[in-house]
This record gives structure tokens, C-alpha cells and sequence, in this order.
């Protein structure tokens, strides 16, 4: 196995995450695998700045396997890296909900020796990219209105190179991919954001929200689940947009098919609003800007050690309850009350 390597992402604020990530480093000394860390603050800079995907993915050493400790927001950390090169991620579940993490720290050694020996399934997601009116900018101060954020800002997504455009859409393709979402809100408390929705380049409607959340099958279950969006199958082709608070009468959400691009235009008199990807604050538009949010080329690939059993998932982790009247009209006649 030599030559190869893992990257690493951890949640450094729990002592269960570091303490299995030095059983990570520990199984990879042992195999003769290198580790590189991740999406880490950088002390030289004073905390205050990180890199884009493709540079972070450049200074890891481009390895075989992203391995992320800790819950969802530090896998869609790692995922965002992962995707940069197509390599795949395992999730460690140190967090509260671990929805997307698939092993337990016990079970990191079994993992890996699975993974490098090629007896793992790989659970392909759909992700999501962006295309825009023009290259995301995210106005100075935002730090300080953020300060209470997990961690420093990353930087607005680059511009991807002419030919590298994902499909052949208007505007400027931008490098950034998400698993979840993409999240347009209002930035100042006290305006709403008024915006335009395109579908396949027909205008659907115009809302005046606090938000509106277009959303891939994995991230169904996220912000769109809720803000009282329909959970999707993660084996389906589709986006889900839902409006968060709208003030009109039409407030549903709405299912696409995955070629059905949503475009979002910020009216002219609205105020500004932020883009946020998986949850993380990528640029602010202004009056006349658009994006448009469409599919990614390639999907994410998530590491499984047993087959997907997400509606089993589902229910645990939500701690779904069934109706107790419904619990009652289950019980065989020998077990009924009197």
C-alpha cells in the first residue's frame, strides 16, 4: 500500500474525534499509508483562513480516501474535498446525528482494511454546482457578522476554466460543489429577499422570503426537511426547491427532475443576499444578480461496509414514532386491553 494516502478531517473540538482519528494514523502506520490533514485553521494566518477545495485537495497529496471524524457538517467538509479529486469519503460518527457517517470509532480499523482491500460499496450522490451572472464576492466585515460560525469563512468559489464548464449554461461556471444544498437568504434582518425562480429558464415565480433552499436527494433531509420539504430518496435524480417563510399564498415545495436547472435572480428591489453551500457562507448577490443551480458532473461517492438501509436510517435517527392508534390496531386479539 505504499504511496498512498488518507486525508483526514476532524472535528478538533471533541476529545472523541481526536482520539480516533490517532487510531486512523495509527492503523495507517501500520500499512505503511500516509495521512494528511484537512480543512485545518491555519495557526500562521491566525485562524481566520482556509482554501478551496482544489487547493486543499493539491496540499493533501490528492489522497485515495477522505476519512471525516466527527458529524454531518465535518463529512460535508470532507466531501467538498473529496469531490475536487473524485476519490471517496468514509464518515466516522462522533456527532449528534451522524446521518450521513457510516461506521462508529470501533469500527475504524475494520474500515480501512475493507476499503484498501477493495471490499467496500460506493453509495454515488448526486451533488450539486453553480453557474452565476458573475464571480461570487463576499463583501468585507462578513467575518465579524459570522464570528460565532463553525470555524473561519472559506473563500468565494474561483471561476472554473472555459473548458472546463460542467454543462453548456449561460453565466460564469464557478468551481464549488455541494451534497446538501444551496441556500439563497436574506442577509439584513429587516428585508426580505425577493427573488426570481426560473425553471428550465421559464420563470416560475417571484418570492419574497426569508430563504429558499434547492436542494439535492441527500440533502432532502437537511435544511429542506426542515423547512417542511418532502424527504427524497438519495437513489433518485432530482432537486427539491422549497421557499422558507414565503409571504404568499403558494408555499410548496417543488420536485425536479435532475436536467431541470434552477435559476435564481435577485429582483431589483430586494435586499442583498447570501449564497450559502452545505451551510457555508460563499458569496453575497446584489440587485440583478443571478445563479443558476444545477447538477454536478460527477457524483459524490460515500463509502458503505454494508448495504444502504436508509429508511431504517431514516427512523433512527429522527427517532420516528409510530401513532399510538396505530400501535393498538397492530396488536393480535390476545393482546388487546380487557
Amino acid at each position: 500500500m505504499t504511496g498512498q494516502r488518507i486525508g483526514l478531517v476532524v472535528h478538533e473540538g471533541r476529545a472523541a474525534a481526536v482520539a480516533a482519528a490517532e487510531a486512523v494514523r495509527r492503523w495507517a502506520a501500520d500499512h505503511s499509508i500516509g495521512v494528511s490533514d484537512i480543512d485545518v485553521w491555519e495557526p500562521s494566518l491566525g485562524h481566520q483562513r482556509r482554501r478551496n477545495a482544489g487547493d486543499e485537495a493539491e496540499a493533501a497529496g490528492h489522497p485515495a480516501l477522505v476519512v471525516t471524524i466527527g458529524g454531518d457538517g465535518t463529512f460535508l467538509r470532507g466531501a467538498r474535498i473529496a469531490a475536487k479529486d473524485g476519490v471517496p469519503v468514509l464518515g466516522v460518527n462522533v456527532g449528534r446525528v451522524g446521518f450521513l457517517t457510516e461506521i462508529e470509532p470501533t469500527e475504524i480499523d475494520t474500515a480501512l482494511d475493507a476499503f484498501f482491500s477493495g471490499r467496500v460499496q460506493l453509495d454515488e450522490r448526486l451533488m450539486l454546482t453553480l453557474c452565476a451572472s458573475r464571480p461570487l464576492e463576499i463583501p468585507g466585515g462578513m467575518e465579524a457578522l459570522l464570528r460565532y460560525g463553525r470555524g473561519p469563512l472559506l473563500p468565494p468559489p474561483p471561476p472554473l476554466p472555459r473548458t472546463a464548464e460542467p454543462v453548456d449554461r449561460p453565466g460564469v461556471a464557478l468551481d464549488v460543489t455541494a451534497l446538501n444544498d444551496i441556500v439563497f437568504e436574506k442577509l439584513a434582518r429587516d428585508r426580505q429577499a425577493s427573488l426570481g425562480v426560473y425553471l428550465d429558464e421559464t420563470l416560475f415565480a417571484s418570492y419574497s422570503a426569508d430563504a429558499l433552499v434547492v436542494a439535492s436527494p441527500t440533502g432532502s433531509t437537511a435544511y429542506n426537511f426542515a423547512a417542511g420539504g418532502p424527504i427524497l430518496s438519495p437513489r433518485l435524480g432530482a432537486l427539491v426547491f422549497t421557499p422558507v417563510a414565503p409571504h404568499m399564498v403558494f408555499n410548496r415545495s417543488l420536485v425536479m427532475a435532475a436536467d431541470e436547472a434552477v435559476t435564481v435572480r435577485v429582483l431589483e428591489q430586494s435586499g442583498q443576499v447570501a449564497v450559502s453551500v452545505d451551510g457555508q457562507l460563499r458569496g453575497v448577490l446584489d440587485p440583478g444578480d443571478w445563479v443558476t443551480v444545477l447538477p454536478a458532473r460527477e457524483p459524490a461517492h460515500l463509502v458503505r461496509l454494508r448495504p444502504s438501509e436508509f429508511y431504517s436510517r431514516l427512523r433512527e435517527r429522527f427517532s420516528l414514532a409510530d401513532a399510538p392508534a396505530a400501535v393498538a390496531d397492530s396488536r393480535r386479539p390476545d393482546q388487546a386491553d380487557g
